[in-house]
């Protein structure tokens, strides 16, 4: 899973993802608009099982078992995450925009993307679709928009 499925998955979400659930079409309709878009099947694929992944279900258990404790990365994950991305999630749940369980889901989340390098730009983007997809979560949510487009904006000055 290279940059066009995290593309993808960025296209899907700023333009079906903020849609009411009623109006969010299903996994077929889905698929054949993103085939529409330009984007390939394997991606598509991918991209959806990624999606699928948001659940949580296997991380959300051990997480909250282990929230206070300190997070020792693997080294598989030192690799691929460097100090600025491990710093970035660490400050995330110190603001309380991330819980220990919510980190956990973004770092699998991230480590299922399969990109060679991660950057800060893909966690804040990952963040913002692990806290959309969990209900509850619009205070983060709205805090972790104003991080992502807050500093988007001031780039195209």
């Amino acid at each position: 899973m290279k940059e066009n499925v995290l593309d993808l998955l960025i296209y899907l979400f700023e333009n079906t993802m903020n849609a009411d659930e009623e109006l969010r079409p299903d996994r077929l309709t889905l698929k054949r608009e993103l085939e529409k878009a330009g984007f390939t099947e394997p991606d598509i694929d991918r991209a959806l099982e990624w999606l699928d992944g948001l659940s949580g279900e296997r991380v959300g258990k051990v997480a909250e078992a282990t929230a206070r404790a300190v997070r020792v990365f693997s080294g598989h994950e030192l690799m691929r995450l460097d100090t600025d991305v491990r710093g970035y999630l660490m400050y995330l749940e110190n603001v309380h925009i991330l819980s220990g369980a919510q980190r956990e889901l973004v770092i699998d989340r991230l480590m299922a993307l399969d990109a060679d390098e991660i950057d800060i730009e893909q966690v804040k983007w990952v963040v913002l679709m692990v806290l959309f997809s969990q209900p509850g979560q619009e205070s983060a949510y709205a805090q972790m928009e104003d991080l992502v487009f807050e500093e988007r904006s001031d780039a195209l000055h």
